[in-house]
């Protein structure tokens, strides 16, 4: 057979003469030739056979057109060595015969290039169309998977997209592919995954057809929202995450959701999902069947959907309810978390149910009893009890009873002493603790508890241990703007009053005298248990000084002093160590009528013309110095009187008693001014 000449050429020929047999084939001129031409190629050998083909081809044409009819000679002569001319066999085959078969091989030509067309047209359209083809493997090569399309030529597919692909990689398995580009080398490019993203594709727009759910993975975060791999990447708004919007969608990260194709373009590739509209449905087919049930009192399950600051909100089936947190337990909460936690499924009663806005309020603790109704009786006054410390605050700590009864040890209720800074000194969250119940009050829902009761009281044995007058020692614990608190023992404090620190200085802050940490001694005043008081001095200690001088000096005493400040109304003077006295402006004059410069620390001679013990006060004057005769004089004066005179001795001698006995300061300066000017 000639391998220039297709074998379907011969075919088509055969089945459009049947009646040709195999006795009489068709042959080409390269197996029988004409004499002459057999005898100008009898010099052909291997070496001219080795020529190119289309030598060959141009030789056999020429030698084929000489022994053609005229019409297939001009049709072989335009092929350029293509087509071969059929002759007959040899012997004497009529003319009519070798005319009929030039013209039937010639339309099995055409009808060979119909096909062909045909056939490339095809490929066109599954590659321009992109047709998923569904294909059978033949063979597997270094590099592609052979495949047997339908078309004259097989497909190709890579390798490494159907590495993974099970059954596959053997022959006669089946495969869909698409159909790409014809290969310059022979045989069709073609495609795996474009056949599997085609038929993702034809289900997603199956599906956003007969709106049914696809479910994807969540595979990250976009702005705007999440990116969900369905088959293909699809994007995810956040509005269309759930029902109410969403804060944090990092949590979906990962999951599996079921959403619903809500916008596709194949062109562009993009596809648009939602998992709201599911959700919204759901919820709408749950609510109809809850609220055909739904009463007040009714006790429902529901699922904690989420947590606020002042409750939480239960999905009842379609329905929300919000569960304050003034109904989630007959204690006290400080946060809805400390009782349920998002996803919890818990029972809760119907308290209120508002048809027309579809409001629900719950309530948890309305499920049982409330345990104050007989706290009195299972708490009374006095008794010990333990509990677990729930909270610590400022002003004290919060123990737990039991479930929905809670106490308060006060901060004041801890312990004797007074130093404690914060009840988390003593306590803390957790801690186990044995407490007294000091009152009980069920309408507020309170328990007043104590610790210090169950210790020994240091202030009962107080008064004996230290009785008023006794000498104590301490250290400064704190000075204040009234005194300062010293410390004698372990939680016991006493208070120094800034009126009990001299009895000279006048001292405005404690600090002036004392400092924080230093050892005192001081003398205990009194002792008050009850109220936890103990009252110290300190100056105490040394005698009083006023006591002194009230003791030595009395009114008309004439003493020297230093004057120490000055006032628009006198001059305050030093008149003993400690002891200080009043020089009014109007005292301040010298014997000559004129006033007397009041400088401060000038030395002045002062007489005493006013005293009051209990207010520790003492009026001075100069004044009254230059006018007043001291007490020599006086004394002297008196004798004088005494001394009989002349003829009215007697007379005289009881006026003298008398007068001696009711002497004035104007008889006695009168006296005076008489012996001056008789001098």
């Amino acid at each position: 057979m000639n391998p220039w000449i297709p074998e379907s050429a011969f075919t088509m020929v055969e089945n459009h003469n049947p009646d040709i047999n195999e006795s009489k084939p068709l042959t080409t001129e390269t197996e029988v030739l004409a004499p002459h031409a057999t005898a100008d190629h009898t010099g052909l050998s291997s070496e001219s056979t080795s020529t190119q083909p289309h030598e060959t081809a141009r030789e056999t044409s020429s030698v084929a057109t000489q022994h053609a009819p005229p019409a297939a000679a001009a049709r072989a002569s335009t092929d350029h060595g293509t087509v071969a001319t059929v002759t007959a066999a040899a012997g004497d085959e009529p003319d009519d015969d070798l005319n009929y078969d030039a013209a039937d091989f010639a339309a099995a030509l055409a009808n060979f290039d119909r096909e062909q067309a045909a056939e490339s047209a095809a490929a066109q359209n599954l590659t321009v169309e992109e047709v998923i083809v569904t294909g059978t493997v033949v063979k597997v090569t270094d590099k592609h998977v052979v495949v047997d399309i339908g078309l004259k030529s097989e497909g190709l597919i890579p390798l490494e997209q159907v590495l993974d692909i099970h059954g596959v990689s053997k022959s006669g398995d089946s495969v869909e592919v698409v159909v790409e580009r014809e290969e310059p080398e022979g045989g069709y490019l073609v495609s795996y995954d474009k056949a599997l993203r085609h038929k993702v594709w034809d289900k997603l727009e199956q599906a956003a057809n007969d709106k049914t759910p696809v479910k994807g993975m969540v595979l990250g975060r976009v702005k705007g929202g999440l990116t969900v791999d369905i088959g293909i990447k699809a994007f995810l708004p956040g509005s269309q995450v759930e029902v109410r919007p969403v804060r944090n969608l990092d949590g979906y990260i990962g999951t599996e959701i079921e959403v619903r194709v809500i916008k596709l373009n194949k062109k562009r590739g993009n596809v648009v999902i939602s998992r709201k509209e599911l959700l919204e449905e759901d919820q709408n087919a749950k609510k109809s069947i809850t609220l055909a049930t739904l009463e007040e009192g009714s006790v429902l399950t529901g699922t904690v959907k989420n947590l606020t600051d002042y409750g939480a909100f239960v999905d009842l089936g379609g329905l929300d309810g919000l569960l304050h947190i003034t109904d989630m337990s007959w204690g006290r909460l400080t946060h809805p978390r400390d009782l349920v936690n998002v996803g919890d499924e818990i029972q809760v009663k119907v308290l209120k149910f508002d048809k027309e806005k579809q409001r629900v309020s719950l309530g948890f603790k309305q499920l049982t009893p409330d345990p104050w109704l007989d706290a009195t009786e299972r708490y009374p006054i006095g008794a010990q009890v333990r509990g677990r410390v729930l909270s610590v605050t400022d002003y004290g700590a919060f123990i737990e009873l039991e479930q929905g009864i809670e106490g308060l040890v006060h901060v004041s209720e801890m312990t004797w002493s007074k130093r404690m800074k914060h009840p988390s000194k003593m306590v803390k969250p957790g801690d186990e603790v044995d407490t007294i119940i000091l009152s009980v009050n069920p309408n507020d829902r309170r328990i007043s508890l104590g610790m210090k009761q169950l210790q020994e009281n240091p202030w009962e044995q107080l008064e004996d241990k230290y009785p008023t007058g006794a000498i104590i020692e301490g250290r400064v614990r704190n000075l204040t703007d009234f005194g300062a608190f010293i410390e004698i023992e372990d939680g016991i404090d006493g208070l120094v009053h800034v009126s009990n620190l001299s009895w000279t200085k006048r001292i405005k802050h404690p600090s002036e005298v004392l400092k924080k940490g230093e050892k005192v001694r001081a003398i205990v005043l009194g002792v008050e248990p009850e109220n936890r008081r103990l009252s110290l001095g300190v100056k105490q200690l040394q005698p009083d000084v006023w006591d002194t001088f009230f003791a030595q000096h009395r009114v008309g005493d004439v003493i020297k002093g230093k004057i120490l400040r000055t006032a628009q109304f006198g001059a305050f003077v030093e008149i003993a160590e400690g002891v200080e006295g009043l020089c009014h402006v109007s005292e301040a004059v010298g014997p000559d009528g004129k006033p007397v410069a009041m400088d401060v620390d000038s030395e002045h001679e002062f007489k005493i013309v006013k005293m009051n013990q209990e207010e520790k006060k003492v009026g001075l004057s100069i004044r009254a110095v230059g006018e007043e005769a001291s007490r020599a004089e006086v004394e002297s004066y008196k004798e004088r009187e005494k001394t009989p005179k002349g003829n009215n001795s007697g007379s005289s001698s009881s006026s003298s008693s008398g007068n001696s006995s009711s002497t004035t300061l104007g008889d006695l300066i009168n006296w005076k001014r008489s012996e001056s000017e008789r001098d």
